[in-house]
Formats: C-alpha cells, structure tokens, sequence
C-alpha cells in the first residue's frame, strides 16, 4: 500500500501529519525546498500563511472561531502550531507566521513515518492500493490540472485574490497614533492611523486612479475585494468599510476614518495594513501610502501581490469523502477541492485523511457528522449547484442545523457531535 500526499500547504501537512501519527506511511510530495512557488512563498517551510490573521476569529460566536474549535477537537496540528506561535491581538487568531510554519515544518521532517519528496507533480500515481490525497492549493500547477481535466473530465474554474503589503514600523512616524482594538475588545495591539476627511478623500481617490496590474478572465472573490475596487464603489465605502472608525475613538473623539495596523510578527517590526488588499503596481503603492499620515518615508517588507486561485467543480466532481466520483482512491482537500480561507482549507485537508483512514480500517461508508461546521462545509462542496458553484468560506448560511440554537449552543453542540462520533468509530 502506498499513500501520496500532493502538496505542502496546511491542508497538506494536516494530511499527513493525520495518517502518520495513526501509524500510516505517507509519502508528502512538494515543490519545495527545490523550488518554491510562484507567489507568497518566502521561506523553506511547509503550512506558510500570507498575513498574520489569516486564521481569522477565535470567538464562539463566529463560524471561523466554531471550524477552528472542531479541529482542535481532531487534534488539528495547525491549531496546535498557532497555539504555539500567538500574539496578542483582540478577537482574531494571530501568529508569528514564521514561527507558526517553522513549528509545523519540524513537525513534518521529525515524523518517521512520513517522507519528504520535492518533485513537481503533472500526474497521479496509480494502481489498487495506491491512495493520493491531492491539497495542490489555489495555485495547482499547469501540468496538473491538465492531467485532471484529461483523465476525469472535470470542470475547473479560477479567480484572482489578494493579499495586503507588510511595513516595517521603524518607517513610520507614529506620533499621532495610537493603539486600541474596536470597542476595547481584546489586547489592544491593533496601531490606528487617524484620518481627517481631507486626509481621507485624497486618500480615496489616489486609490482609484492608481495604476493596477493588468489580469485577464478572472473576477475577484466578494469576500477579498482589493481596496482600489472597493474604493471605486463610492467615496465613502472604505470609510464604512475596512476604514471604519467606529469603536475606534481616541479621548472620546471618532476619527473620520482610521486606518488599521496589525502586528505580524513577535519582535513587534513588521505590520500588516488591514483590509489593504491590492492589485496596485508595486511603485503604486509606494506613493499611494506615502500620503497617509506618518508614512511619509514608509518602507515596505512585502507589497501587496495578485495570485490566481484553482478549484474543482466539486459537485460534478467529488463524492461525500471528498474522494474522485470517477477515481475513488483520490482524495481532493484544501482550496482546491472549492473551499476558501486557510482553516477551512486546512480543514479539509484533515477530513480527506480521516476519510481515507476510515476506508484503509474497513470503515467505508461512516461519515462525519453533518451537523458541525466542517460537515456542512463537505455537505455545500457536494451539494451545490454546478452551475453557479463559487468557493465558499465557513459560516452559518451554510451550517445544518438540527434545531433552533444559539451559535453559542451550536459551538457546544458540534463539538459534543465531533467527540461521539470519534469515540463509537475510532
């Protein structure tokens, strides 16, 4: 028996950190460290992130803060690693993503019964007791899709996302600044820039006669709009959007905007402009930052960058183990199987591997609970329409709830459902 696991993200290391630790060999394919990937990758680590919150809320109230929960239930090593690497912030899970990815990467490479392969997959192996566990990511390579749509006749869509710029806050002149969290909740770590309605109108409209990148057939994801496009919606849509200064008062005074730092890493150097997504040209952004107060002489450790994202048609293509219809000892998790966002991503990656195992111990046929987070993420990949299928993120649109309850009594809930399920089939 052999077990293929193709690609080092989080959902991949969830993958295989998952069946190795339940004693199964597993062979984890990535370009890495021979090659490194065409966008966000800085490092010679498995499970990178592109910002620092990119695991989002931790509350119990939020589907984020619930998906996260029933993964540190299934003893999820992401979770375990962001444990490891918090900083402080208010209600978002925020890591020293150095850290976070380098706690994971030795996780991975301590592992005996897991064997690090860096080759560039275009094709599957195959045969009757060959498993692969596909987590490619959003940027799949080229050979690869093209050896999907040959041999399964899957349909493939893509779109664009972005990601913010990081700052070095030795830059910054931050004398009118000031730090405090929205409402006072939480640590208190996020830095403001407040902004005059001058200050912020100019700021607007720089932003929306910048120059962008040019891309070709795509359309941006609605929850990860670049700042430019939701600036060109209407002067006042940032103001009332990332921009907001509600919560954020200062001696009982409301900015009339604000501008958002959060810290990115634990010596406290680099920050991350919140809700800054760009498409802007690197010198774009330069001058367009400049003209915020303090940031005169700004210097930049990433700018903000554009990457395609790649995922199946999961209702045509997948079935409720998250297996091929036409190939049902492949395995699709992460974004690639249609899911958005790093948990969620991750997620899959985990319930893929879960799957897999239930299967190799003659358990196919067992599925994982519907009503949690996590089931109803599956249950929207399957169940939607081909036609208008878009990735989806967490969140109680698409939760199956069995009654009426509170989220707080949907968190408990899950949780419960989770820890049962595993008790009677592991």
């Amino acid at each position: 028996m052999k077990i293929n696991i193709i690609g080092g993200g989080l959902a991949g290391v969830e993958a295989s950190y998952y069946l190795a630790r339940n004693g199964y060999k597993v062979n984890l394919y990535d370009l890495k460290p021979d090659k490194l990937g065409p966008a966000f990758h800085y490092k010679d680590f498995f499970g990178e992130l592109v910002c620092s919150n990119s695991l989002k809320s931790v509350n119990k109230d939020n589907a984020s803060g619930l998906l996260k929960g029933e993964m540190e239930t299934l003893s999820s090593l992401i979770m375990e690693a962001s444990k490891f690497s918090k900083l402080p912030s208010g209600q978002d899970l925020v890591v020293d993503r150095e850290v976070f990815s380098s706690y994971i990467t030795n996780k991975i490479k301590d592992n005996k019964n897991i064997t690090i392969i860096s080759k560039e997959v275009s094709e599957l192996e195959e045969g009757e007791d060959i498993y692969n566990i596909v987590c490619t990511g959003p940027l799949t390579s080229s050979p690869l899709i093209e050896y999907f749509k040959g041999k399964y006749s899957s349909s493939f869509c893509s779109f664009y996302d972005a990601a913010a710029p990081l700052i070095y806050l030795s830059s910054l002149d931050t004398t009118n600044m000031y730090y405090k969290s929205r409402y006072d909740k939480g640590e208190g770590k996020y830095l403001n820039v407040p902004l005059t309605s001058q200050e912020y109108y100019a700021f607007n409209d720089a932003l929306v006669s910048g120059e962008r990148v040019e891309l070709h057939d795509f359309e941006h994801f609605e929850g990860c709009l670049p700042i430019e496009t939701m600036a060109s919606r209407g002067r006042d849509t940032l103001r009332f959007g990332p921009l907001k200064p509600k919560g954020l008062e200062k001696e009982g005074n409301r900015p009339y905007a604000v501008v958002q730092l959060r810290q990115d890493d634990v010596a406290g150097s680099l920050y991350n402009l919140v809700g800054f997504q760009t498409n802007l040209k690197y010198s774009e952004q330069k001058r367009i930052l400049s003209m915020l107060p303090g940031f005169k002489d700004v210097k930049l450790a990433r700018f903000g960058l554009m990457h395609r994202n790649t995922y199946i048609s999961s209702p045509e293509a997948l079935n409720r183990d998250l297996s091929l219809k036409n190939d049902s000892n492949t395995y699709i998790g992460g974004q690639f199987s249609g899911v958005e966002g790093y948990v969620e991503s991750a997620a899959t990656g985990l319930l893929a591997a879960i799957y897999l195992r239930l299967r190799l111990e003659n358990k196919k046929g067992v599925y994982f609970p519907i009503n949690t987070m996590m089931g109803s993420l599956v249950n929207y990949l399957v169940m939607a329409s081909p036609k208008h299928f878009a990735p989806m993120n967490a969140n109680y649109g698409i939760y199956q709830y069995p009654f009426k309850m509170s989220k707080e009594e949907v968190y408990d809930y899950s949780i419960k459902s989770i820890e049962e399920w595993l008790k009677k089939n592991f």
